[in-house]
């Protein structure tokens, strides 16, 4: 049985037995990351709808050279649930173990949104299909509740 988050104006599915954590940063970006047992993590951050989500995608993949050196990434632009993402699929090692992530941004008519799904390649093969899930999940879900504040 899923559990559903459903605060900070956003609502999707995740695996129960995962753990969630919601955070607020210094410039106001509101963002909530599903942890699973393991490694892996998913992360959805909220921006202001104007900001724009090709630029948030080349700031997480800077930030992620600056964290890990040799990075291999291939540029993506995917549709969801009738909204057309842009992102890229990275490819690094950490800890001598090949990682995969996925960033994605994508705007809608409540908020410009980033999601990170972030795990070494043997969960990853194993939860990438979960990760897919909760990204349908949330795109299935925009304007479903009140934005809050």
């Amino acid at each position: 049985m899923p559990a559903e988050f459903a605060k900070m104006g956003i609502r999707f599915q995740y695996p129960e037995n995962w753990s969630v954590s919601e955070d607020i940063s210094l410039a106001g970006c509101r963002s909530v990351t599903v942890n699973s047992p393991a490694s892996a993590f998913w992360t959805l951050s909220i921006h202001p709808r104007l900001t724009d989500p090709t630029q948030l995608v080349e700031v997480a993949v800077q930030v992620m050279r600056e964290e890990y050196k040799e990075i291999e990434g291939e540029m993506v632009c995917e549709e969801i649930e009738g909204h057309q993402l842009i992102g890229q699929d990275i490819n690094f090692y950490c800890l001598d173990l090949t990682n995969t992530a996925w960033i994605r941004s994508v705007r809608t008519d409540q908020a410009t949104y980033t999601i990170l799904c972030q795990a070494e390649d043997r969960e990853f093969d194993q939860i990438g299909d979960v990760f897919r899930a909760m990204i349908t999940s949330f795109l299935a879900n925009i304007g479903s509740l009140a934005k809050e504040d």
